[in-house]
């Protein structure tokens, strides 16, 4: 038993220096992308279009993942569009958290009305396709960083509803919960200070899944043009660009794909290796 908690301990590890590293990289190119940046990633040069990375024959020096059709630096708008990816994981999963969890605790600890209400009401709301509903309330509410925020948010609280209820019916069975009733712990009291440490590891997990599934979303926007409004590199918008000219210039669409990609791995690996680092059952 203690080998079987060693090797999980060792995988969450593990789990963690990786993801967690690549999310710092992000990160600081999203803080410090003004600095970094070796170029204006809204600079155009017709006559720099195409250029192919650094390996490449034909490449320019200081254009290290070469440019896309317009002469635009591929790395300065990796670097910014960071920036965006960031934003919307942050502000977007902490919304979602926030609401979805609360919700979720009422409807498991409480039930009765309360229950019912909630558990209809995500029903509901999860009858609709996700991304349909988000197009559908840009569409209404307008493009920008706000309205693809408050999409997210609207969208995917129930995600945490539905897990945290689960795992708060699951956690207020225990005898740890009943004792701190007969202790003359309020239920308020006892939710907050008895259930939520223990259901506390399934939110952070779920919180950094969310911020991945933030960035993805965000991607998707940006591909159909629905997110940021201006000429901001957004990893999507340029993925859409890239597509166009996939067979004279690959390195404009593989670049932010692998990036998209290797952040959105990061924060679904770094939950879990939270989780299984910090699980009470698990110490």
């Amino acid at each position: 038993m203690l080998d079987g908690r060693g090797a999980v301990k060792r995988r969450a590890g593990a789990r963690l220096w990786l993801s967690g590293l690549w999310l710092a990289i992000v990160a600081l190119a999203a803080v410090f992308a003004p600095l970094i940046a070796p170029h204006d990633p809204l600079m155009q040069d017709l006559l720099y279009g195409r250029l192919p990375p650094f390996w490449m024959a034909g490449t320019e020096p200081g254009y290290l993942l070469g440019t896309d059709s317009l002469g635009r630096d591929v790395l300065s708008r990796l670097i910014h569009g960071a920036r965006i990816a960031l934003i919307v994981a942050l502000v977007a999963g902490i919304g979602t958290c926030l609401i979805g969890s609360t919700l979720g605790l009422i409807a498991g600890y409480y039930r009765g009305w309360a229950d019912r209400i909630i558990s209809r009401l995500v029903d509901i709301w999860m009858a609709f396709p996700p991304i349909l509903f988000a197009i559908l309330l840009i569409a209404v509410i307008g493009t920008g960083l706000t309205s693809v925020i408050v999409a997210i948010v609207v969208i995917d609280w129930t995600r945490f509803c539905r897990v945290v209820r689960a795992e708060t019916l699951n956690q207020s069975q225990m005898d740890y919960v009943h004792s701190a009733r007969i202790a003359g712990f309020t239920r308020m009291k006892t939710m907050l200070s008895e259930i939520l440490p223990n259901v506390l590891p399934t939110i952070v997990a779920l919180l950094s899944l969310e911020m991945g599934i933030a960035v993805i979303v965000e991607a998707i926007l940006s591909f159909v043009n629905l997110s940021i409004s201006t000429d901001q590199p957004t990893w999507g918008g340029m993925i859409a660009e890239g597509r166009l000219s996939i067979h004279q210039a690959w390195w404009v669409l593989v670049f932010p794909l692998i990036a998209l990609f290797l952040t959105v791995l990061s924060f679904a690996q770094f939950g879990e290796g939270l989780k299984d680092r910090f699980d009470p059952v698990l110490r």
